[in-house]
């Protein structure tokens, strides 16, 4: 089969295009044919920085497309059916075996690129604001990188549960195209002091809970704009720095930072369960997909510059 590969960590330009043998299926999983990959965040860090656990190695989490193999022990699946999996890596190819247990279903009707897109930003983002970050309606949440997977998941299922949303972005532009989704004050951060601007929307007060999935010197203003008893789901770190921080004000407001990791709890019925219901909810448009560019597999590279780039709202795609 056809992959975007690498043979040692580094910039976009490691990828290369090429014929590796094709994937074995686990009695315990399922094979798919790939027809989109969802490039996250996490999959530009590993071909970055993160280990190479094979030679040539393909990256990334996420990819949807059509069964075209069942493991003996897989009972609820079936050659034919239309799948969105997440792995620990593996998606930028044109097959991928994942466990079952790894395998959404994707309604009749729904595109194919949308469903690609679901799991991890949409599943991320959820379990930020509901099962780490308690959001209640009437609250205040901040996003921050409102225009990434996970803040584009994020304002949707914020503005829904009844909370007034805010979100950072690079431009006034980027800021624009999330006003539809349900962002309610934008903050640019290339112009603007961040904690500043979240004081000024919120009367001094702060917010009940952000979202941050860049870390580093992103984090300290997440921190810094919380309100009493304010909450932060801290759950990337897209901005590729160190992670030092102050936490000496958590304390004095009882305020809190959470860790969160869904991969940690994928395997659950808990998070199975959420990610099938985001998925059935894309599908009849309740939930929108933000779809930003798609480049072919072959292009790859230039795929992971573009969004390096930062000039992406939502998703790029690959298309094997």
């Amino acid at each position: 089969m056809k992959a975007a590969v690498y043979y040692e960590n580094g910039p976009p330009s490691v990828l290369k295009y090429e014929d590796v043998p094709d994937p074995v299926c686990h009695p315990k999983g399922v094979v798919i044919r790939v027809e989109a990959v969802s490039i996250e965040g996490g999959d530009t860090l590993n071909r970055l920085r993160g280990a190479l656990t094979s030679r040539p190695h393909i990256v990334g989490y996420q990819a949807a497309g059509e069964i075209v193999e069942v493991g003996a022990e897989v009972k609820h699946l079936k050659i034919g059916q239309r799948v969105t999996t997440v792995n620990g890596d593996g998606s930028h190819a044109a097959l991928r075996a994942v466990p079952a247990r790894n395998a959404w279903l994707v309604p009749d009707g729904c595109d194919i690129k949308v469903a690609a897109a679901i799991p991890v930003p949409f599943g991320t983002a959820h379990d930020c604001l509901f099962e780490f970050g308690r959001l209640k309606a009437g609250e205040t949440v901040l996003i921050q990188a409102g225009a990434s997977g996970v803040g584009v998941a994020a304002i949707q299922l914020a503005k829904r549960a009844g909370a007034q949303v805010l979100a950072t972005a690079s431009s006034d532009e980027r800021l624009e195209k999330l006003k539809p989704l349900g962002l309610d004050h934008g903050i640019n951060y290339a112009k603007h002091d961040v904690v500043q601007s979240v004081m000024r929307l919120t009367d001094n007060k702060g917010v009940n809970l952000v979202v941050d999935p860049v870390g580093g010197s992103t984090l300290q203003g997440s921190i810094l704009s919380l309100a009493y008893r304010g909450r932060v789901s801290m759950v990337g770190q897209a901005g590729r720095e160190a992670m030092t921080v102050d936490v000496s004000t958590l304390m004095g407001g009882n305020r809190s930072l959470s860790g969160v990791f869904l991969g940690a709890e994928i395997g659950t019925d808990r998070v199975h369960n959420m990610i099938q219901q985001l998925v059935d909810e894309a599908a009849t448009g309740v939930l929108k997909v933000v779809i930003d560019k798609t480049f072919p597999l072959s292009e790859a590279a230039q795929a992971h510059a573009y969004i390096e780039s930062r000039k992406a709202v939502g998703r790029v795609l690959l298309i094997p």
